[in-house]
Formats: structure tokens, sequence, C-alpha cells
């Protein structure tokens, strides 16, 4: 094995330094938040920046699920974010593998329209009618099928699904598979790394749904985990209009902390499964134009 020098030693470690030293920017803030949504009032009131609480406490937790549409808005956000990344996922691909063929009439107007919609939208009261017209308000779709599919995820896939050989859609076609078995017997199975990344796109989007929740949803009841969790933000800090109780009400701080912990520990928790699919996805979904 050939002898390192000197100056591409010191050029490795320079270099892991400044990594290690990135890593530790975007940690340490995460870490923090988790820290002090354990911590104590007092520790929380005299310390701005806690690694490690002194004292281990659940105020804010009890607090947070003492509330008791807290579970019930924490099954809406999961029931959107599985069916609707389910339905964008499938709208997806199959529109996504359409435009991926060459011989597909109108393919170049197609995409430019899709691409125009990146750039310009009807903005939020034509939706808003739009979705109204179409009997969504106060309903669950509404936070599904008005962004059921997005102009970038699918500009991805399209160009993954290019990437894939004509060669093998020629060989089905010869041992006699029509378009469908092309693309649920090939196509799909070689698109995995795909199709995990577009995934985890979608689910992130569906989780994090507040806006919408808001605009389309009357009814309380319905609001999924994020529109919740900003309503005992609000309790906490003093602000009246929930029938929340408990018997020690902990810092409004604290209360953040411990929401940013639970509005992101299950996409951290779904992340490690994919993680080896997304890189690879996202950049081979980039290779083509």
């Amino acid at each position: 094995m050939k002898k390192k020098s000197v100056g591409s030693i010191l050029f490795d470690t320079i270099n892991y330094a400044l990594l290690l030293l990135i890593a530790l920017i975007c940690l340490l803030p995460f870490i923090n938040v988790i820290a002090s949504s354990f911590a104590t009032t007092q520790e929380v009131i005299e310390k701005r920046f806690i690694l490690f609480p002194t004292t281990f406490s659940l105020d804010a937790y009890k607090f947070i699920l003492s509330t008791p549409t807290i579970f019930k808005g924490l099954a809406v956000s999961i029931g959107v974010t599985g069916v609707g990344t389910l339905v964008s996922m499938i709208l997806t691909a199959f529109m996504a593998y359409g435009l991926s063929r060459k011989y597909l009439v109108g393919r170049s107007a197609i995409s430019f329209i899709i691409v125009f919609t990146m750039l310009f939208s009807g903005g939020m009261i034509p939706t808003f009618i739009v979705v109204k017209s179409l009997g969504l308000i106060n309903s669950y779709w509404s936070l599904i099928l008005p962004v059921a599919i997005n102009a970038f995820n699918l500009i991805i896939m399209r160009n993954f699904f290019q990437a894939i050989p004509d060669s093998l859609e020629e060989s089905a076609k010869i041992d006699g598979c029509n378009d469908l078995k092309i693309f649920f017997k090939i196509i799909l199975p070689l698109s995995l790394p795909s199709i995990a990344t577009i995934s985890l796109f979608y689910a992130v989007s569906y989780w994090n749904t507040y806006v919408t929740a808001i605009l389309y949803l009357n009814d309380s009841a319905k609001w999924p985990l994020q529109v919740l969790l900003r309503q005992i933000v609000i309790v906490s800090s003093g602000v009246q209009g929930d029938n929340t109780s408990v018997e020690v009400i902990p810092p409004a701080q604290t209360i953040k902390m411990a929401v940013i912990v639970i509005a992101t520990v299950p996409m951290l928790i779904v992340y490690p499964f994919i993680q080896k699919y997304f890189v690879k996805g996202a950049n081979l979904g980039s290779v083509k134009g």
C-alpha cells in the first residue's frame, strides 16, 4: 500500500475536521430542542442552550398529551399522509411513465404545461374557489386532491423512467407484454430508488399539512396534528380559546420544543428505512432533462 504524503494527510485532516464541524452545527440545535423539551421550568428560564437537562421532566409532554383531541389529530395526520402518499404516487407514476415514452403524441406540450405550473399558479383564492365548487370543503380529500401531483416530483420520476433502456421494453413487447404489464413487471421493480425518494417527498409534504387544513377544514375535530400542535402552543402562551386544562402548565418555550419533537420524530423514524434509496433516486432522476 502506497504511503500517503504529508500534504495528503494534512488535507484529509482538515477535510474531516471541517465535515465534523458542519455536522455539529446541524446536530447541536436539534439536540438542544430535544433536551429543552425534557428540561424543567427553572432550567429553561435560566439557560439559553441545553445539551442535557439537569433534571429530567415530562411536564411538556404531559401537557400536550392531556389534550383530548391530540390522538385523533395524530390519526388524521397518519391517515392523510398514508392515503395522500399512495394517491400521489399512483398518479405521478402513471403520468411520468406516459411522458417518458418518446412515442406519446403531444408529449412536449404536456411537459411544457407541467413546467409552467411550477412557475405560475392561480393563487390561494382561485384554488379555494375550485375546491369549494368541487364540494371538498370540510373533507379530508381537500388536503389530498388539490396537491396530488407535484410537478417537480413528476419531472424527477419521468427522468428516472427515461434512464431505463428502451431495449427492455422492446424485449417485453416481443414476448407479448402490453404497456400495463411492462409498467408493473419491469419499470416499477427497476424504479424502487425513485419511488422511495418521491414517496418521502410526498409523505413529508402531507405530514406537514397546515395552511390547507386551516383553509378547507371548518370542523376543528378534523384538524390534523400540525394544526392542533399550533393551538397547543397558543394555549400554553396564555391565549384563551381552548378547553385544555392541566394542573401544571410548563413555560411556552418548553411546549414549543416538545411540539417540534412530536412533529419531527415520525418522519425521522421512516427515513432510515428508505435512506439507502434516497440519494440514488434523487441523483439518477436528475441525469436527463
